[in-house]
Order: C-alpha cells, then structure tokens, then sequence
C-alpha cells in the first residue's frame, strides 16, 4: 500500500513538473536566472518556514539537515538555472522531452552507487524512452536526428539534466532519517544561499519589481507546487522507491506538457510528434513493470 501511495504520488509530481516548463518559459529572459531562482527558493521557503519553526522537534532537525541539505541544493539550484537560462533559445516541450533523459542517466549512476541492477530488459525500455525522445525533439526527421543537431538552449539543459540526476541520487545517498519537512526546508534554504552567492559573484541586480502580477502568477506556481511541493513528494518517494522507480515517471513529462499548453494555451502539438509521446507513455509502463519484477526477484 505504501508504495502504491509512493508511485502515484510520483506520477503527480511528475505533472507538476510538466507545469514548471511552461512557468519558467513564461518567466524566461524576464530578469536573470540567478534572481527567478532566488525568487522561487525564498517564496518557498517563507510558505514552509512557519510549519518548521512552530515544532521544537522540527527547529531541532535544521542544525542535522543543512550541511547535507547544501549538497544537495547545489545540483538542484544549477538544474533551476540551466532550465530559465535555456528557455531563451528552446521551448517547454524541448525542455520536457530532454527531461526524459534523467531516468536513464540515474538508473546507470545507481547501478555504480547503490548496486541497482539494470536487466537487458530494462536496458531495452531505457532506450526506447531514448528513442521517444529524440522523435520529439527532431521532430520525427530523420536527417536532423542524425545530424544531431541540438540547439544551445538544448545542449545547455542537458546539463540541467545531469546536474538533476545528482540531485535524486544526492537525497538517497545523504538521507539519514530526518523528518521529510526539515529536509525539504534546508534544501530550500540552501538553494536560496546558492543563488545569492551567485548574484554577489557574478554582480546581478535583483530586480524583482520588474515581474508584474501575471508573471508573479507564474513565480507562484514555480515556488509552492513545482518547488515546495514537488521537492517533498521527490524526496519522500525516492528515500521509498528510489531514485530510478521515481524518475521512470519523467518519460510522461512531454505528454503532459503537451495536454498542459493544449488546455491552457491553445497550442496544438504538431502531429509527427505523436508517436514519440506514445512510445514515452508506453516506456513509462514497461519500465515500471520491469522495475516490479526486479524488486520481487532480488
């Protein structure tokens, strides 16, 4: 039952997610990266701050959590940066769909930290959310797929990616079984004292009053649901089912921003790209399967 929770609650972080992606390239090239993501962090933490401070046992934790929590913001605050930063030159279904990519390159990290093995199976359901990808991103052209021709914002949120990919395998690695709402806090602390170093370093204004009430919408959504939110869910899922059953869920990620941008913007999704968003949904399923499967047999 408890796991069952665990991978639906990762499915609904796997939709927040989504919605972040079209937030952020509302946001994009509004102010610099640093301060969007300073801002997201600072909303987050001030809405969390109370439910920590009020409980003894909870203000207790903060000294334990946060030089871990540190860590672990870092590769968190870069995915954030790479993300604002590359929806300059690419779109929020580039972003998505390359997003994808993350379950692949956690599941070969675990294989050489936690000993999580990978049956040719499961090799075979990795590269076929590979190939839902690149259908996607290419368009379904062949020539441009094998030109490999990868836009700078693309190539600059691959590593966003891979700085994710150390995150989710950061919070298994240095979970020591503090409260779940303590770990989510100083990571949110640590993210905003990463931003702010870099503000100071490279010398960027704030300029927050530049953001008007619309785009504050957006910076809401970002710091409560895709933030705060789906930082908690991560967390206490992956410490459940680990990093790789966790981020199996990401290859529905360019599925539902399609859905999203439908819905909310009216924006029809070219036709070609159809079957890649299939064989995204059927990967996700596979994998999963594979995943259960493995776990019964070890």
């Amino acid at each position: 039952m408890k796991n069952i929770k665990s991978h639906l609650l990762s499915l609904l972080v796997t939709l927040l997610v989504a919605g972040s992606f079209i937030s952020s390239a509302t946001l994009s090239g509004v102010i610099n990266p640093f301060s969007l993501t300073l801002m997201r962090f600072v909303i987050a933490a001030f809405v969390l701050m109370p439910v920590v401070l009020l409980k003894k046992k909870y203000r207790k934790g903060i000294a334990k959590a946060l030089p871990r929590s540190l860590i672990m913001s870092l590769f968190f605050s870069i995915f954030f940066i790479c993300m604002f930063e590359a929806l300059k030159t690419t779109s929020a279904l580039n972003t998505g769909t390359l997003y994808t990519l993350v379950p692949f390159m956690t599941a070969i990290l675990s294989l050489f930290i936690f000993k999580e093995k990978i049956t040719k199976r499961m090799l075979l359901v990795y590269l076929l959310g590979t190939a839902s990808t690149c259908w996607v991103i290419f368009g379904g052209n062949i020539n441009t797929l094998l030109a490999f021709s990868l836009n700078d914002g693309d190539a600059l949120f691959m590593v966003g990616c891979i700085s994710m990919v150390c995150f989710s395998i950061s919070m298994k690695l240095l979970y020591r079984g503090d409260d779940m709402v303590v770990v989510v806090f100083c990571t949110l602390l640590g993210g905003a004292f990463w931003m702010l170093l870099a503000l100071l370093v490279f010398n960027q204004p704030l300029e927050w009053d530049m953001l008007s009430s619309d785009l504050l919408l957006h910076m809401g959504y970002l710091a409560i649901f895709a933030t705060l939110t789906s930082t908690f869910i991560i967390q206490k899922t992956t410490v459940v089912l680990g990093p790789a059953k966790v981020m199996a869920y990401l290859y529905l990620n360019p599925v539902f921003v399609a859905i999203i941008m439908l819905i909310f913007e009216g924006e029809n999704i070219p036709s070609i790209v159809y079957p890649g968003m299939f064989i995204s949904v059927a990967a996700t399923v596979l994998l999963q399967m594979q995943n259960r499967q493995t776990a019964k047999n070890a």
